[in-house]
């Protein structure tokens, strides 16, 4: 799998840790603190990482971002790729009762009814049917093979729960806006009793603020780790000769331009908003944040991804930027004499933050060259583009394709695309399926309905003595490694 691992030339890596350790690892997420302890399906990143360490699934994701056993000590998979047989640790729920197969399945099932209408649901679509089996065993079914699976199984929001309560790993203490988590007993989670296993972890205190508030506690070491910046936020990192810590960067799998949300007026004909796409110099866009390793392109769905058969290109390699350009130039100006306008205004929403704005100056440079005004909707309306900037969840076409489905009302779409993507569900070779997911990207791209940049990218602060983080493809980070150890 393609994924660049950046480092900002000035980041110093010092080896200072906290002026005064109190045996906790602090961590603090960016963002609101309101959805920190989010209880539903729809979480922010902060929530997901807190409902992962409260609610293991039956594999969780470890701190390289890999599927690892969770409720489940082991399992197998069937020849034909199309079942995963899970036998279950010896344990119980929160409430005492032992968890079996049959609790397992109830819990899944509640769950992927929960998530219908969201983007994951669509990704769980290839499950076909979860059977309880004998004593502590669960069988899923899916409709056809799918490598990434376990991948899937391992998102947060699937973490098992009985009556709102969890399987751990980490119990969860409120205290205000924060919370305290603290590593379960291994008994407790059906392993092995282990002699004075208190010593070999601590407490992980999170916390959820604004970028700017973030990198000044983390300055005086009051924060020990800054997770989920993103780049609209990158220029408030602490990236000076002085930092304390190190401005680790992440160009992820996932998603990362323009979505295209109205198609009245210019962005009405594809081949307009296509004009939008020709005009971007993406290797410049990004060249005010001095990024190495950052990858380009102008495809829907990463290229380079391990089912990627190369039945899908780039765009337009052909063609210089000021060739590009000029066919942008020719078609503004077709509609603005075809509208007897002779100006043409287009409103982007982006997260607030410096780097957006240095995002929305380079833009509007670009557009401007073509004949387009480009700037933030005014206050109350809607804009008619939007900056999409997401983390996959699993390495395959699918995840890509289903962020632009029809059902989610989120900007235009393809129902043929989606047809398509429905219709690789129930191949039975690897082949076919590839060749779906192919022609699905083919018909998202002729539509234009979204204009990749290129990878997206988080930044993390991370302290010089905290273990348990590692960069990895996804820019997840879950709270259990940070805690110290491995049970």
């Amino acid at each position: 799998m393609r994924f660049c691992l950046a480092i900002l030339g000035a980041c110093l890596l010092a080896g200072c840790g906290a002026s005064e350790d109190d045996g906790v690892v602090d961590v603090a997420f960016i963002g609101d603190g309101e959805d920190l302890f989010d209880s539903g399906m729809r979480l922010s990143p902060a929530a997901q990482q807190v409902r992962a360490a409260t609610s293991e699934g039956l594999v969780r994701l470890d701190a390289a971002g890999q599927a690892v056993p969770g409720v489940a000590q082991r399992w197998i998979v069937t020849d034909d790729g199309a079942s995963y047989i899970f036998r279950l640790r010896d344990s119980d729920w929160a409430d005492g009762t032992p968890i079996t197969g049959e609790s397992v399945r109830d819990s899944l099932r509640q769950t992927i009814r929960a998530l219908q209408g969201t983007s994951l649901g669509l990704d769980l679509a290839k499950i076909r049917d979860i059977r309880a089996m004998t004593g502590r065993v669960v069988e899923i079914r899916l409709t056809s093979p799918m490598p990434d699976f376990l991948q899937l199984l391992a998102q947060p929001e699937l973490g098992l729960r009985k009556g709102g309560q969890g399987t751990g790993p980490m119990a969860l203490e409120r205290r205000g806006a924060d919370g305290l988590l603290t590593v379960v007993a291994p008994q407790m989670r059906g392993l092995p009793e282990q002699e004075d296993w208190q010593d070999e972890y601590r407490p992980v205190r999170v916390t959820a603020m604004d970028a700017r508030t973030a990198n000044a506690a983390f300055a005086r070491n009051q924060i020990e780790l800054v997770l989920d910046g993103r780049l609209a936020t990158l220029p408030l990192a602490d990236t000076g000769a002085l930092s304390r810590g190190t401005v680790r960067l992440e160009a992820a799998v996932g998603l990362f331009g323009l979505q295209v949300l109205d198609a009245r007026g210019f962005l009405a004909d594809p081949r307009n908003r296509e004009a939008l796409a020709l005009a971007i110099d993406r290797s410049a866009l990004l060249e005010p944040f001095n990024i190495g390793g950052w990858t380009p392109t102008t495809r829907i769905v990463a290229p380079d991804l391990p089912a990627d058969e190369g039945l899908v290109g780039e765009r337009w390699g052909d063609l210089t930027i000021e060739q590009r350009r000029a066919v942008s130039r020719q078609r503004v100006n077709a509609w603005k004499r075809a509208s007897g306008t002779d100006t043409l205004l287009l409103t982007v929403d982006l997260p607030p933050g410096p780097g957006s704005d240095r995002i929305l100056r380079r833009l509007a440079a670009m557009y401007r060259d073509i004949g387009i005004d480009l700037q933030r909707p005014a206050e109350g309306r809607r804009a008619q583009l939007q900056v999409k900037d997401r983390t996959a969840r699993y390495g395959a076409a699918r995840w890509f394709l289903n962020q632009f489905h029809c059902s989610l009302n989120d900007g235009i779409c393809s129902p043929e695309a989606d047809r398509l993507v429905a219709e690789s569900l129930r191949a039975s070779d690897a082949a076919t399926q590839s060749a779906l997911l192919a022609e699905a990207e083919r018909q998202l791209t002729a539509a234009n309905v979204f204009i990749p940049f290129g990878a997206p990218i988080r930044w993390s602060l991370v302290r010089a003595d905290v273990a348990g983080f590692t960069e990895n493809a996804w820019a997840m980070h879950p709270l259990f490694p940070l805690a110290g150890g491995t049970i």
